[in-house]
């Protein structure tokens, strides 16, 4: 439902101090120093960037800001003054982020670290961000989730800030795009198409897809692309799925065990022979083997290797508070010994865990 309008003189926004919390048409403006003075008070409520329209004697639009409007030195009077109704919180925001981005790389006042910064130069930063979303995720942290996906977010404005210098392509064009072919993709939700499964819409999307692209592209095609631009585990697990589709993949998980003992017996006969080349090549085969196998077992490869990297240094914490010298004094049964110690208490502190809660609550 549309709010009504309101509509109030210039004399009575002034001695009123009315805000327009929702906009509104301000009228009777008599003089550029009443405008200005207009343009004082919404600024204690509306950003200066705040789109407005002025309506002139003359009845002439003129679009500016609440910052020219403040600037502002010619008008043909009485005047006057449109203000929105305000953006939504998020949108306002997100204006903010385009506008402070803007500035970074202004060529004259903008930050220098910045204004060196290129396309390419700022790919270890989207690859850094992105994984530290996918941490903060795992971490269950919400505070951490939402600032780590704004570092991502400021990836996106600023590599779309750049293409726009460069006359390439628009935020405006990334995010319309995006949206558009959401809503291709999802006959189902804004067409007429009736789907009641996950996988009826994986099917529907990759045939939306290759049409979209007027021939589908042969399996391999498909293939390198995953090889070529996801990180090297989640690549195979990619590869795996997709050529499992097309009908390359063993009838039961009992061939893909039967896989890795072949990739695992080539690789230590790989390793007998001393050929670095053929060595890297098996361990290869037996690392995707092994990729394979997790697929089969609805596996997350990635989410398991995590997870062993931070048990490795949990323990490896556990054994550095009760030592009393240097790690590298120790000689391996030592080390084995306190090994173990620091699995038994990090096995006994996480059961101690759920029944301390319980007792608590």
């Amino acid at each position: 439902m549309a709010m009504p309008l309101t509509v109030l003189p210039a004399t009575t926004v002034l001695t009123e101090a009315t805000q327009l919390p929702q906009g509104g048409l301000i009228t009777e403006i008599p003089t550029l120093a009443i405008a200005h003075r207009l343009a004082q008070q919404l600024r204690r409520h509306w950003p200066l960037e705040t789109p407005l329209t002025l309506i002139d004697a003359q009845y002439q639009s003129i679009p500016l800001t609440l910052g020219e409007l403040a600037e502002l030195t010619d008008a043909n009077c009485p005047l006057q003054l449109y203000v929105p109704p305000p953006l939504p919180e998020a949108l306002t925001q997100f204006q903010r982020l385009m506008d402070v981005v803007r500035e970074l790389r202004h060529p004259e006042r903008g930050c220098p670290w910045d204004l060196q910064q290129t396309p390419t130069s700022l790919i270890p930063y989207v690859l850094e961000e992105a994984y530290e979303v996918v941490h903060a995720l795992q971490e269950g942290d919400a505070g951490a989730i939402a600032e780590e996906l704004g570092d991502l977010l400021l990836q996106v404005v600023l590599q779309s800030q750049l293409a726009q210098e460069a006359g390439q392509f628009t935020l405006a064009q990334v995010i319309q795009r995006i949206t558009d072919k959401l809503i291709r993709r999802h006959p189902h939700v804004f067409g007429e198409v009736a789907l009641t499964t996950a996988q009826e819409v994986r099917d529907q999307w990759e045939q939306i897809k290759a049409a979209e692209k007027g021939t589908e592209l042969p399996l391999s095609q498909t293939l390198q692309r995953y090889a070529r631009t996801l990180p090297p585990l989640m690549a195979g697990m990619k590869i795996g799925e997709r050529a499992s589709r097309a009908g390359l993949d063993w009838p039961t998980i009992s061939g893909a065990w039967e896989k890795f003992y072949e990739e695992l017996a080539e690789f230590q006969e790989a390793l007998l022979q001393g050929n670095a080349e053929q060595q890297a090549a098996e361990l290869g085969d037996l690392l995707f083997s092994v990729i394979n196998l997790a697929r089969w077992c609805q596996l997350d490869p990635v989410n398991a290797l995590q997870q062993t990297y931070q048990r490795f240094i949990q323990r490896l914490a556990c054994i550095e508070a009760v030592i009393d010298r240097p790690l590298e004094t120790y000689t391996l049964e030592e080390l084995e010994a306190l090994w173990q110690q620091a699995k038994v208490q990090l096995a006994t502190d996480s059961e101690a865990t759920p029944m301390e809660t319980e007792e608590e609550a």
